[in-house]
C-alpha cells in the first residue's frame, strides 16, 4: 500500500507477512496455501472493520492525501477536448486554479478548479492550491463567458483557503472573494460545484456557490480549516483532529444538515487507490445533476440556487422555536394560583394608567 495513513498501519503489517510467508514457501519449495487463505480472509474482515467507519479526523487525512486526485486528474479523465485558459485579463495568471473549455460527453461546459501541486516544486508554482485574487477573478471570468454562450459551469473545490500572504490582501482578496460568491448566485447557467479534497474557507466558497453542491465521500468541507479552528479555539494548530471530530465537516454530516445534494462514493480506502473508479463515480453524478438542471430556464435556475442556499440553517431556526414553544406550554401548564397571581398585576396597571390620566387631567386645570 503506498501512501499509507496512521489508522492504515495494522492492514499494512498484514499485507506485509503475506508477502513475507508466500516468497518464503516459493523460496523453500513449501505449500503455505491454507495459511495464506487465512491471512487473507482476516485482511478482508480487518479491511471492513477499519473502512466501515472512518472518523472525520481521518477522512481530514484522507482528504489531504498527497497522492489524492486533483482537479487536473479529474479533468483528463472526465471530460474530452479540455482547452486551459489563462489570466483574469488585470493582474496575471494564478496557477492555484485551471479552468476552460471542456465537453462532458458531447455537452459544451466551462470546467474551473483549484490545482494543488503534485511535487514540492509544482506545490510552490502553485501555492499548495490556495489562489491569490487573480486566481479567483479568472475563475469568474471563465463563468461569465459560459454564462455568454450558454455554457453549464462545473467546479472543482480543493484548497485549504485563499493564499494568506500581504500580497494577496493587497491586491483584494476579500473583494475577489466577496464578488465571485455575488456573481456566481446570479449566473443564469447551471453551476455544478464539487468538493474533491479539503473545501477549506472563503477560499473554497468563492466556486461553490451552485445550484448542487456535491462532496466525494472521503472529503471535507467547512468555514474554517480544523487546524485554524484549533489555533483559535486552543491555541494550538496540532489540535486540528480534535477541531475535526467536532466541525462536523465530513460529507455525510453536511448531507444531513442539507448543505450538500449528493455523496460520490470513492474506492475502498480512498480516491487516491484508483483513480479511474473515481473519475467515473464523478463523471455519472455530474452527467445526473446536468440532465435534472438542463430542463429548467434561467429564472428557474436562479430560483433554484436561490432556495438550496436560503434553507441551509433552517434547521436550527427551528430548534429555537420549539424551544419556544415549550417554554409557553410550560408556562401555560403552570397551576392557576398563577393566574392569581396576575391578576393584581393587571389592576396594578390599569392603577398606573389611572394615575397618569388624572395626575395629567390635574395639570390641565
Amino acid at each position: 500500500m503506498a501512501g499509507e495513513l496512521p489508522f492504515e498501519t495494522p492492514l499494512v503489517k498484514l499485507r506485509e507477512k503475506i508477502n513475507e510467508l508466500e516468497q518464503f514457501g516459493q523460496e523453500k519449495g513449501i505449500d503455505f496455501s491454507e495459511e495464506v487463505a487465512r491471512l487473507e480472509e482476516r485482511y478482508k474482515q480487518l479491511e471492513e472493520e477499519i473502512y466501515s467507519y472512518i472518523s472525520p479526523s481521518q477522512k481530514m487525512h484522507l482528504a489531504r492525501h498527497h497522492q489524492r486526485p486533483t482537479s487536473l486528474d479529474l479533468i483528463n479523465l472526465i471530460f474530452d477536448d479540455f482547452i486551459e485558459l489563462h489570466g483574469d485579463r488585470l493582474f496575471g495568471d494564478d496557477l492555484a486554479i485551471v479552468g476552460g473549455l471542456a465537453k462532458l460527453d458531447g455537452t459544451a461546459v466551462t470546467v474551473v478548479g483549484q490545482q494543488r501541486g503534485k511535487d514540492t516544486k509544482d506545490n510552490i508554482a502553485r501555492f499548495f492550491g490556495s489562489p491569490h485574487p487573480e486566481g479567483f477573478r479568472k475563475a469568474l471570468r471563465l463563468m461569465h463567458q459560459a454564462e455568454k454562450f450558454g455554457r453549464p459551469v462545473i467546479t472543482f473545490i480543493d484548497t485549504k483557503g485563499a493564499y494568506p500572504g500581504s500580497t494577496a490582501e493587497e491586491r483584494g482578496q476579500s473583494e475577489a472573494i466577496a464578488r465571485n460568491l455575488m456573481e456566481m448566485a446570479a449566473l443564469r447557467v447551471p453551476v455544478i460545484c464539487v468538493v474533491i479534497g479539503e473545501g477549506g474557507s472563503g477560499g473554497a466558497l468563492a466556486l461553490g456557490v451552485g445550484n448542487r453542491v456535491l462532496m466525494l465521500e472521503n472529503a471535507i468541507y467547512s468555514a474554517i480549516s480544523p487546524n485554524g479552528a484549533a489555533s483559535i479555539l486552543w491555541k494550538d494548530a496540532s489540535k486540528a483532529d480534535m477541531a475535526a471530530e467536532a466541525m462536523k465537516i465530513t460529507a455525510q454530516d453536511l448531507m444531513e444538515m442539507e448543505v450538500i445534494e449528493g455523496i460520490i462514493p470513492e474506492p475502498r480506502g480512498g480516491a487516491h487507490r484508483d483513480y479511474d473508479a473515481t473519475a467515473a463515480a464523478v463523471k455519472q453524478e455530474l452527467l445526473v445533476q446536468l440532465q435534472e438542471l438542463s430542463i429548467m430556464n434561467s429564472d428557474e435556475l436562479l430560483e433554484d440556487r436561490y432556495r438550496k442556499f436560503r434553507k441551509i440553517g433552517k434547521y436550527t431556526e427551528q430548534a429555537s422555536e420549539a424551544a419556544e414553544c415549550s417554554k409557553t406550554d410550560e408556562a401555560v401548564a403552570e397551576p392557576s394560583g398563577e393566574e392569581s397571581v396576575q391578576e393584581p398585576e393587571e389592576a396594578h396597571v390599569e392603577t398606573e394608567e389611572n394615575v397618569v390620566i388624572e395626575s395629567s387631567g390635574s395639570g390641565n386645570e
